[in-house]
């Protein structure tokens, strides 16, 4: 070898060695906006809560939940798995990055269309148990509108842009809905009718989407030469059909337990129990916080063969997913009944259910990581354990229901069924998707550390502490803080290391993107302040 073509090897080599070092640190780089963008939705989902509890009631709300879940169900299957297909169409791309969101935005319209169609057809679809009337069917409209915003943020996430998710996601959608709802709710029929919760939801889907396009737009451009081709668009669809599966499963895991609510209880425990599904499922926006950037660095992988790689990434985004979503679940399960009262004291029985929820999301941060992976390595493998999953959790609620009432417990106790249910079928969907997981790459891909036990307990400790000493106000303004210090000093130094501590490492690039996400969320609160 010449003395030339030495050093060239040798920069090869670093660069591979730095490859890994490098899509870490943007996987944490992706991980810490989206986790600010989490704050901001919370601060813009408490407020419809408290809108829509307080004034319009529980049972308005669970009305408005069902239709919610039929509609982004639909949503669900018109995207036809492109949420995160189209990573690896962007991978694989033999034409104009453009084109192939263009195809994807297609094949989402024509399935979308459909699902629109058929509930404007057959309303009584996502209102079983209601008369369907006034502006009931405005809903179907955001089946086109939900599709295309994922498939447009996924676009943009290829290109690690993730403050576009955060903007649409965290402050366009949740405060479009706020602002909308507390606006409409000084017209009396809006709120009698419920109509208000309806039009304020149409709203934000619109606003989010809008706010979507413009930057998929300006990162893409238009689609030079584009014609639209059905034969592509369908042999996309087919192919996509195991992904599209398994992206509507796990959806509909998350969905299921209100279904069977609604079919066994009453219209009040609907709305509680998706209230506490809303404070639940927050915490759950930090497992798909990553994906916008895990799955276009996995697609990579997998096209350069790297499993190594892709088990080490894996292992590490798990293991941030389960720290951060243990210490919320235990920041706001402890307090349970005091984080519920503030929807209302209507929903202060909710508390044994957002215990369970919370608990369901921790569990389900292996499986749903484990899924990121399988769906580019054993995509009809993942499929069945998907489906066997969902069966297993309607058949549990149903059958815990069921028993809890022919032992005569009240309503609230046979209330916590689903979410019991929904505990049991994740531990297993997680448990059989890592070993599968960790059998095709050959790799250990668990993110569990024992440090998080240590963690846990000091949270609990605390937590018992808050709960016997403090009265409710005070278990939300001191107990919540105090548990997630004790979670997080514990965390910080029994158990994290260099890596993870780059999850916390800001850069000055980062630091601009958040000012601009600040600006926006403080342009939306001063029109807040002018509507209210």
């Amino acid at each position: 070898m010449s003395d030339r073509e030495q050093p060239a090897a040798s920069n090869a080599e670093a660069l591979d060695a730095a490859a890994p070092d490098a899509d870490m640190a943007t996987l944490a780089r992706g991980g810490r906006l989206n986790i600010f963008g989490f704050g901001l939705r919370l601060a813009g989902q408490i407020p419809f809560l408290l809108i829509a509890g307080r004034i319009y009631g529980a049972a308005q709300l669970g009305r408005f939940a069902y239709a919610v879940l039929v509609v982004e169900f639909a949503a669900q299957i018109g995207a036809l798995g492109l949420r995160r297909g189209l990573a690896q169409l962007l991978a694989n791309a033999k034409k104009p990055q453009a084109c192939i969101v263009a195809d994807a935005l297609l094949v989402a319209a024509i399935g979308s269309a459909i699902g629109m169609a058929i509930l404007f057809a057959f309303p009584k679809a996502m209102y079983p148990t209601t008369p369907v009337g006034g502006l009931d069917r405005l809903l179907a409209i955001t089946v086109l509108a939900i599709s295309w915003t994922d498939i447009s943020l996924a676009a943009l996430a290829y290109h690690h842009d993730v403050g576009a998710t955060v903007r649409a996601r965290s402050i366009v959608e949740p405060w479009t809905k706020s602002i909308a709802a507390f606006a409409l709710s000084f017209v009396p029929i809006m709120v009698s009718r419920g109509d208000g919760l309806i039009i304020a939801y149409v709203l934000s889907m619109v606003a989010a989407l809008v706010a979507a396009l413009i930057p998929l737009a300006r990162c893409y451009g238009l689609p030079h030469g584009w014609k639209p081709d059905l034969p592509v668009a369908w042999w996309t669809a087919w192919r996509n059909a195991p992904l599209a599966a398994a992206d509507t499963v796990e959806w509909a895991s998350r969905r299921i337990d209100l279904a069977v609510l609604g079919a066994f209880l009453p219209a009040s425990f609907v709305g509680i129990y998706y209230a506490a599904q809303q404070v639940a499922t927050l915490p759950a926006k930090l497992k798909t916080s990553f994906e916008p950037v895990l799955g276009p660095a996995i697609a990579r992988k997998v096209a350069a063969g790297d499993r190594s790689s892709i088990a080490s990434q894996l292992r590490q985004v798990t293991y941030w997913i389960i720290a951060a979503q243990l210490g919320i679940a235990l920041a706001l399960g402890i307090p349970g009944r005091a984080v519920m009262g503030l929807v209302g004291s209507a929903f202060t029985g909710g508390a044994a259910m957002l215990s369970f929820l919370l608990a369901a999301e921790v569990i389900a941060a292996t499986a749903v990581v484990s899924e990121s992976a399988l769906i580019y390595v054993a995509r009809t493998r993942n499929m069945i354990i998907s489906l066997v999953m969902l069966a297993l959790e309607g058949g549990l609620a149903v059958a815990l229901i069921l028993i809890m009432r022919d032992e005569g417990l009240p309503l609230t106790y046979q209330a916590t069924g689903p979410a019991i249910a929904l505990c049991l079928a994740l531990a297993f969907a997680s448990i059989t998707k890592s070993r599968l997981l960790s059998k095709t790459l050959g790799q250990p891909v668990s993110g569990w550390r024992w440090d998080l036990a240590w963690a846990t307990a000091a949270g609990v400790v605390v937590g018992a502490a808050v709960r016997l000493l403090l009265p409710e106000t005070l278990q939300l303004v001191i107990g919540v803080p105090a548990i997630m210090g004790a979670f997080g000093a514990t965390l910080w130094t029994k158990g994290f290391t260099a890596d993870d501590r780059e999850l916390f490492t800001m850069r000055k690039d980062e630091v601009r993107e958040l000012r601009e996400a600040e600006d926006a969320a403080t342009a939306r609160d001063q029109v807040s302040d002018d509507v209210i």
